[in-house]
């Protein structure tokens, strides 16, 4: 696994920013005060050869790099794009947004928007969101977790997806239709405890971290969204993680775990190599993030995370990208908006490079439909979620964060305190 392909990796579960004690701070930098753009900008902004800046995390780097090139390459405005390393986005945007010199332009990793909407970074859109002819086909996680208020604040810029995969060749192998995706949790397990059973040196059943709040959200929040349950309150303040669905979900990866089909060192996993196991060949099946898909060396099933009793779904993280509050050119900075959720954008970029669209009606295009497993995880994109709440970092990513300790007292403790734990989220999420 290369360094690229782990630090990518544990952005997609984790979300994790070092200096995540200054999200709470940028309150005071901003003032919390929200900036409207103006409501006479044209429907596709406005291309008058204006130069536009615009951050993005280094995770992202190489979508971000397509996109400003094809943008740059057929309009007048010109994009200087900044990439800055993970681990320094916050500090630089707390420092910008103090200051009053944030880019015209920046995405924020989805998790962290709602806080960043909160505190007034970004200026308000809804008039040229609502303006969209699609904008009804625009992934609505990425939408709800810009808005506030009834005011739209960001739109997708890159989305990263978790879904179920498998090696075709294991379950094969295991005695099981490698083209059969699990329909059902059960059959999950049944599919990870088939490959345990064969025995095979090196070779787990499936593969999780154990000790990675991130992963664990980004994995099994959309088995409760699939059985129809939701895992928090639609205000973000209380959690719903102690539902039938969440603790089937619990017992299902204890009895795993019991049972020897979790690979070893997955109890002690913070998230740097939780996916290794599997891009190597000697995972059977597990829960994966989408964008890993084309690196893969072997032939992978996939589909969308499956309930209890069926359905499926995903969780929609990734970034969003909006207009700064310190923009003076709103007009200019909606066009490269206007045109990153064009199909121009969507296909002849994203798709192209075999990355997730964030538009529906754009799930089956010229790229994705040669390959069934690109439109399958740009359809399920759409019946996922993003979980929005303003202390999501401490309650969920934080090293220890109660849902953590939920997490391990169900699996590995047996302490039957579910209830308890998910009250301690609560009382973070609702500080």
């Amino acid at each position: 696994m290369t360094p690229f392909r782990r630090r990518l990796a544990l952005r997609a579960a984790t979300a994790i920013l070092t200096a995540s004690a200054l999200v709470g701070g940028l309150a005071a930098c901003s003032g919390g005060s929200t900036t409207a753009a103006p409501a006479d900008i044209p429907a596709e902004g406005t291309d008058d050869g204006s130069t536009l800046t615009l951050w993005t995390r280094a995770p992202l780097e190489k979508q971000a790099k397509l996109l400003v090139e094809a943008y740059n390459s057929s309009h007048q405005n010109q994009v200087e794009l900044t990439v800055v390393p993970n681990d320094d986005y916050v500090a630089k945007v707390g420092a910008a947004a103090g200051s009053g010199g944030l880019p015209d332009l920046f995405a924020a990793d989805i998790v962290y928007v709602p806080n960043w909407v909160e505190q007034g970074l970004f200026q308000d859109i809804t008039a040229q969101v609502d303006g969209l002819s699609y904008k009804d086909a625009i992934n609505q996680g990425h939408l709800d977790a810009g808005t506030l208020d009834g005011a739209e604040y960001v739109l997708p810029f890159v989305l990263d997806l978790s879904v179920m995969m498998w090696n075709k060749d294991l379950v094969a192998e295991a005695g099981l239709d490698p083209e059969k995706a699990p329909a059902t949790i059960a059959d999950f397990a049944k599919t990870a405890k088939a490959v345990q059973a064969l025995n095979k040196p090196g070779v787990s059943g499936t593969s999780t971290g154990l000790n990675c709040g991130g992963c664990l959200l980004f994995t099994w929040f959309p088995s409760i969204w699939a059985s129809g349950e939701d895992a928090l309150s639609a205000d973000g303040t209380e959690s719903l993680l102690n539902n039938d669905a969440a603790k089937e979900v619990y017992s299902t990866w204890k009895d795993l775990e019991s049972s020897g089909a979790v690979a070893p060192g997955s109890a002690d996993e913070t998230g740097a190599t939780w996916v290794a196991g599997f891009q190597e060949g000697n995972v059977g099946i597990m829960p994966f993030p989408a964008t890993l898909l084309s690196g893969l060396s072997f032939d992978a099933g996939v589909s969308g995370i499956p309930g209890v009793d069926g359905g499926e779904s995903t969780f929609v993280g990734g970034d969003g990208i909006g207009i700064s509050k310190d923009s003076k050119q709103s007009a200019q900075a909606w066009n490269f908006l206007s045109w990153l959720t064009s199909e121009d954008a969507q296909v002849g970029v994203l798709a192209k490079d075999g990355s997730t669209v964030a538009r529906t009606d754009l799930a089956d295009n010229e790229y994705s439909s040669k390959d069934p497993r690109q439109v399958a995880i740009n359809e399920v994109a759409g019946k996922g979620k993003t979980p929005v709440a303003l202390n999501f970092q401490q309650a969920f990513n934080a090293p220890g964060s109660p849902w953590l300790t939920l997490v391990r007292n169900a699996v590995l403790n047996d302490t039957d305190t579910v209830d308890a734990d998910n009250d301690e989220i609560t009382a973070v999420l609702s500080q």
